[in-house]
């Protein structure tokens, strides 16, 4: 029997179709805006305009594989490797502190043997943090904040510390992004303002320390002072913002037109962090608003469930994961427009990237996973009232 599409499509995609729309929008925007910012630099080095193309968009077929194949499995079973996950995580950002690759000035990527691809731990330090924090807060969703137990909250807040800690070595935007996502979801999980305090001094001091005994802390320091400059009139923006700030400009109302960037030929990472530039540029402010938009809708989508879930663990997971999505693209996008200091965040799901790409996937899958759980479970209860 040969299944129509819509049938198919009922059968193999489950969860939010809202979701779905977003990461196909931004799917198809990517592939179209890294050929566009790789083109040129593709053909100066390999005569081939395509290459990277071709790259990238097998990247973005196997995060949403990834994707796909996650959001058909029961989310509740990665609580019971999350904690692997955050022990591994913490292994491997301290080999990579010690002995990763370098770009950029920054010893953040770990090289895969054999397929010459590279990947980042604080990646998977990320997922595993969140998905972990998300299981023992939901856990004790039943009693009263005040009931909840001293010790296991401290072991909670010193998880989030060594991890945000270790990240903070070498990349300081996503330590604090990681840490400002950990603590909404200790808010939302109601844990008592004392220890939400706690939460705050520990990782402060932890990160501090992470940031002296790292590589980035002269960087840091000194795009903070060049971003404060700025602000008071009394400097000149680095290179980076300033060629992004001239695509800002030749953008206009709605663009140049695919292709047509002249700013990718000088901004730094055209295709990664300056990414939002490149679609301002060529889309004009009305393909910067739709990308904004396209984020918050992921925003509220993946935020609702916090509401219409009815276990505590997919409410905060679907929360967190959102969330730090959202965030990390927010911070790209406002570097791109200069309103924060330059930073290396990538726009999830937009930017060219590596195991990046598939760890944005494999997140996503875990948030359609919780949606696709609420709604099958709604379903049977349907079903059971109708019998009624």
């Amino acid at each position: 029997m040969v299944l129509s599409v819509k049938d198919w499509l009922k059968t193999n995609l489950g969860g939010d179709y809202h979701i779905w729309g977003v990461v196909l929008f931004l799917s198809l925007m990517s592939m179209a805006v890294v050929y566009s910012a790789t083109g040129t630099y593709a053909y100066s080095t390999m005569q081939a305009t395509e290459t990277y193309l071709i790259k990238h968009s097998a990247l973005v077929v196997l995060g949403i594989v990834g994707m796909w194949w996650v959001h058909r499995l029961n989310y509740v079973s990665f609580a019971n490797y999350s904690k692997i996950g955050m022990w591994l995580s913490v292994f491997l950002l301290i080999y990579t502190f010690m002995f990763g690759v370098r770009i950029n000035g920054a010893p953040r990527w770990l090289a895969i043997p054999i397929i010459g691809a590279t990947f980042q731990p604080s990646d998977l330090a990320k997922l595993a943090l969140i998905t972990n924090l998300s299981a023992m807060l939901a856990k004790r969703q039943h009693i009263r904040p005040e009931e909840y137990e001293p010790r296991l909250l401290m072991t909670m807040i010193f998880w989030i510390g060594i991890i945000c800690m270790l990240i903070m070595l070498t990349n300081t935007s996503t330590a604090i992004m990681l840490g400002a996502t950990c603590f909404l979801l200790m808010y939302i999980g109601r844990v008592p303002g004392k220890y939400l305090l706690w939460m705050v001094g520990v990782c402060a001091f932890l990160g501090a320390v992470g940031l002296v005994l790292g590589t980035r802390s002269e960087t840091v320091v000194k795009r903070m002072e060049q971003y404060y400059e700025v602000t008071k009139g009394t400097g000149r923006p680095s290179d980076q913002a300033w060629e992004a700030n001239i695509a800002l400009a030749n953008g206009g109302l709605v663009g140049q037109g695919p292709g047509n960037s002249q700013q990718r030929n000088f901004l730094p990472h055209p295709y990664s962090d300056f990414i939002y530039a490149v679609i301002v540029e060529e889309y004009g402010t009305v393909g910067g608003i739709l990308t904004i938009l396209a984020y918050l809708y992921l925003l509220w989508r993946g935020m609702r469930a916090i509401q219409s879930s009815r276990r505590a663990f997919g409410g905060l997971l679907s929360a967190g994961l959102t969330f730090s999505l959202v965030g990390q693209a927010m911070i790209n996008m406002g570097v791109a427009v200069g309103l924060i200091p330059v930073t290396g965040q990538p726009l999830p799901m937009l930017s060219m990237g590596g195991t990046s790409m598939i760890f944005t996937g494999l997140s996503i899958g875990l948030i359609l996973s919780v949606s696709r759980g609420e709604a099958d479970e709604s379903a049977i209860l349907a079903t059971g009232r109708s019998k009624a």
